[in-house]
Formats: structure tokens, C-alpha cells, sequence
């Protein structure tokens, strides 16, 4: 039974105040801009960084520097979770509000200057080594935003929209999609590809400047988390937040980072790979795929919506194991459809792909927060997360493509993600049911192994 301080006037409305549209704003806004930051550097990845900052190594090996494109993707992913534990222990300590201020504007600044980065042919071996570092910063500011956004919704949540609420965070990811394909859609059909090649690929990441703004004077006016203002009250702050949670929490760190391996990967097949795969690969033309791809970004807003709001009715597990499921039952055909080189078969296929991983994504914010003590939260779900990331869509991409290359079958991509699928059920299983879980646990207590009602 939820505690009595755990807002149960909240509990009781059939609507939301002014302030709590404010929060989950706040929450959506840079996970957004994280995400469109990730997705058009997937997009620049598959078609421009090869080109531009990598070329010398296609003549050593062809396809090299395409690989190694994929690569600067998942070379971020090893320095999420030091952002997590730095931004966890400070979030836990200070507070999530100015983690979630911080993180932001670094993540923004490094896109932005990654469209003023020059390029090989103008400063050689600096280029490709400018744009990793710059990848880095991206990678550490990431690790720290999510759990930050993820808590801010669910601590200021009623018991009962705790899933619902924890979506609003989560549906960053296809609303960056959403942003960044369009403006991707846009530049491709006003150009020619040389001009985009030569100068229009840097367009999205400027225009990452106008998003930071906007998201500051978002963030800066929402509340700080009201569970986090009890736990200061009640001084129940810990001094080494990531001890604490190694000495106390370990199993729920692990859980937490297999639960996520398996969506993350087939969510990077979406963000990156797919979308490349049917133009470079396949020859299909770029615009298309790009509409294609945004209509599916909006089927996996509105099922991650969804995913959050039957995990308030059905629970956090169920819900996770049927999104898992389906995202099994549908990689071989999906492969198929898009193999056709039909458009409608490639957008038919990538938006039920969608369903499953709104099912897997939507209810992860609340059962993160609900399987970890206040004082150690931040840095529990964020570190967990950001393992999961690293396990899971780090290096999707280039697995991918070298499983592509290796067998020259596409199913084979499929069989590596329904692997991963399998071992994310089994670990979302050995969960026990978090819903209605106490957010205010005593230090230590074992919050994501235990049935709470």
C-alpha cells in the first residue's frame, strides 16, 4: 500500500493541474532533444560521417569506414554510465531539477558543435577525433538525463499514473524521431544530395540550439521532485549514493540493465540502422524511407503512451513480457516485408515493430523508480539504464551490419534481436511485481524483488 504522504489527493483526480502538465513537460522536453541529438547522428552515421570523416579507410578495406561510423555510435555508450554515477550521485544529493538543467545543455552544446565540426579533408586525423570526443560529451550528459527526467515524473505521480505518467519521459524518444525526421525529410527533398553531403547534413545539429533554449525555460520552472524535498527533510540523504547502492542494490542494477537490452537494441534498428539499410543497401530512395520511418515514430509514441497506462492496470511485468513478445514473433517478417523494396511493405513493417517496443519502453520509468530506495534512485536506475545500453544498442548497428555482411541474410539481424528478446523476458520475469510499490522505502529495502500491493 502506497504511503500516506505519497499524494493521495493526487491520487483521486480525474484530471491534471497546471503544475503537473509542467512537470511532465519538463520530463518530455530533453529526453526529446536527447533523442533527436542521438537520431541525426544515427542518420549522419549511416550516410555522411563515412564519407566525410572517415574516408581514407575505405581504401584500406571497402566498407570499413562504414563500419566504423556505425562504431562512433556505440563508443558514447561506454561513458553513460560515468555520467550516470556522477549526475546519480549528484541528483541524489542535490536534487534531480539541476541534473536535469545540467545535462540538458550539455548534450545540446556537443550536437551543436558537431554542425561546425570541420571536416578530414580540411583538418585530417583532428576530425574523426574531434567528432568521437564530441560523441563522448553526448554519451556522459545522456547517462545523467534520463534517470533525472524518469524520477521528476514518477516522484511527483499518483500512486495509480505512476506508469502513465513515467511514459511521458520515455515518448522523447519518438518524439525526437518525430522532430528529427522531419527536418532530415525536409532538407532531403529541398536539396541535392551533393548539397546535403557538402553542407545541409549540418543543419539538424545547429538547429539543436533552438531546442536547448526552449528546453531550458521549461526545465528551469518546474518543481524539485517532492519525494526528494522528504528525503532531504528528513535527512536521509546518503554520502556515497553509488556505495550504498553497490552494497545494497546490485541485484536490481543488473535486472535493471538486462530488462533494457533487449528494446534498446531492436529501438536502434528504428533510430539507425533500418532507415540506411533500405537506402544504401536495398537502393530505396531517401525520402520514402524517411516518411516512412516518421509515421512509425508516431506509432511508437502512442504505444509507449499505452504501454505506461496498462502497466497501471495489468502491471510493470505483464506489460514489459507481452512488448517483448511481439517484438520475438515479428523480427523474421519483418525482415521479409522490407526486403520486398516495397515502401508500403518497409513502413507496414516498422510500425508494428513499434507496437512491441512501446509495450517494452512505456512502463520502464515506473518500474525502475519503484525498484530502488529514494536514496539511491537517481543512481540506481540511471547506472541500470545505461549498462542496459551499452548490452544492448551500443553497437546494434554494427552487429548488424556485420552480421549483414557475414551472411548476406537479413533474418540473421532479426535472430540476433529475438536472442536479446529472450533474455530480457527472462530477466523483466525474475521481477517481482513493482506496482504500488512504497517511493519512499527505508535505505536497503529489496523494493524491485518483493510483491507490493
Amino acid at each position: 500500500m502506497a504511503l500516506a504522504s505519497e499524494r493521495p489527493d493526487a491520487q483521486s483526480r480525474s484530471g491534471m493541474s497546471a503544475a503537473d502538465r509542467k512537470v511532465l513537460a519538463g520530463t518530455m522536453v530533453g529526453t526529446t532533444i536527447e533523442w533527436y541529438d542521438f537520431f541525426i547522428f544515427a542518420q549522419a552515421a549511416g550516410i555522411v560521417f563515412a564519407t566525410l570523416y572517415f574516408g581514407p579507410l575505405e581504401g584500406e578495406s571497402p566498407g570499413l569506414a562504414q563500419l566504423v561510423a556505425w562504431a562512433t555510435i556505440g563508443i558514447s555508450f561506454f561513458f553513460r554510465p560515468l555520467g550516470a554515477v556522477i549526475a546519480g550521485r549528484l541528483g541524489d544529493r542535490i536534487g534531480r531539477k539541476a541534473m536535469l538543467v545540467f545535462t540538458l545543455v550539455m548534450m545540446g552544446s556537443a550536437t551543436a558543435l558537431i554542425g561546425l565540426l570541420p571536416t578530414y579533408a580540411q583538418i585530417g586525423i583532428w576530425a574523426p577525433v574531434l567528432l568521437m570526443l564530441l560523441r563522448i560529451l553526448q554519451g556522459f550528459s545522456a547517462g545523467g538525463e534520463w534517470g533525472g527526467a524518469a524520477l521528476m515524473a514518477v516522484e511527483h505521480a499518483p500512486v495509480g499514473k505512476r506508469g502513465f505518467w513515467g511514459a511521458y519521459p520515455q515518448i522523447g524518444v519518438p518524439v525526437g524521431m518525430i522532430l528529427a525526421t522531419l527536418v532530415l525529410f525536409l532538407l532531403r527533398t529541398s536539396m541535392s544530395p551533393e548539397d546535403f553531403l557538402a553542407w545541409g547534413w549540418r543543419i539538424p545539429f545547429l538547429l539543436s540550439v533552438v531546442l536547448i533554449v526552449v528546453g531550458y525555460f521549461i526545465r528551469a520552472a518546474v518543481a524539485e521532485s517532492p519525494v526528494f524535498k522528504r528525503m532531504i527533510e528528513r535527512k536521509r540523504d546518503t554520502a556515497t549514493p553509488l556505495r550504498s547502492l553497490l552494497k545494497t542494490n546490485k541485484k536490481q542494477v543488473v535486472l535493471a540493465a538486462v530488462i533494457f537490452i533487449g528494446n534498446n537494441a531492436a529501438g536502434y534498428l528504428v533510430i539507425a540502422f533500418l532507415s540506411s539499410y533500405a537506402q544504401r543497401t536495398l537502393g530505396m530512395p531517401a525520402a520514402p524511407v524517411l516518411l516512412a520511418t516518421l509515421l512509425a515514430s508516431f506509432g511508437w509514441l502512442i504505444f509507449t503512451l499505452y504501454g505506461g497506462i496498462l502497466s497501471d492496470r495489468i502491471g510493470r511485468v505483464r506489460t514489459f513480457q507481452i512488448g517483448y513478445a511481439l517484438i520475438f514473433l515479428w523480427m523474421i517478417p519483418m525482415f521479409m516485408l522490407i526486403d520486398t523494396r516495397s515502401i508500403w511493405a518497409y513502413g507496414i513493417a516498422i510500425f508494428i515493430l513499434t507496437i512491441g517496443l512501446g509495450l517494452s519502453y512505456g512502463p520502464m520509468s515506473a518500474m525502475y523508480a519503484e525498484m530502488f530506495p529514494a536514496n539511491v534512485r537517481y543512481s540506481g536506475i540511471g547506472i541500470g539504464y545505461a549498462l542496459g545500453a551499452i548490452l544492448g544498442g551500443a553497437f546494434a548497428p554494427l552487429i548488424a551490419e556485420a552480421l549483414l555482411r557475414g551472411t548476406g541474410w537479413s533474418g540473421s539481424i532479426g535472430l540476433y534481436i529475438m536472442g536479446l528478446c529472450v533474455v530480457s523476458f527472462i530477466g523483466v520475469t525474475l521481477v517481482k511485481e513493482t506496482k504500488g510499490a512504497p517511493l519512499e522505502a527505508e535505505e536497503g529495502a529489496d523494493a524491485g524483488t518483493g510483491h507490493h500491493s
